[in-house]
């Protein structure tokens, strides 16, 4: 009983970083102004990230093709709606679209 008690403390301590890392990294999308078209689980007028995330998921090169798309707009990838260039720096985009994969 001790040892699962133990394992358990041990599964929910090293899963702190990793939900402090995705709240700071929705924070950023919020503060970049991406959560006024796009949600973690639901179409808004840009795509759910959790959609993005399981339509590149075998994707190789997504990373950077997201990150490009981050920083100067893309439009035919989700319908008719374009999504316009982010005022993000080349980090912010990479640790966003690294979120946005992880989900």
């Amino acid at each position: 009983m001790y040892i699962i008690k133990g394992i358990v403390a041990t599964v929910l301590v090293a899963a702190l970083p990793l939900a402090a890392l995705a709240a700071s990294e929705e924070a950023l999308a919020k503060s970049k102004g991406c959560l006024a078209c796009h949600t973690v689980d639901k179409k808004v007028i840009g795509p759910a990230y959790k959609d993005v995330a399981a339509k590149y998921k075998s994707d190789k090169g997504a990373e950077a093709n997201l990150v490009k798309s981050v920083t100067t707009g893309s439009s035919g990838k989700w319908g008719q709606i374009p999504m316009p260039a982010n005022n993000v720096t080349e980090a912010e985009a990479k640790k966003l679209v690294a979120w946005i994969l992880s989900l």
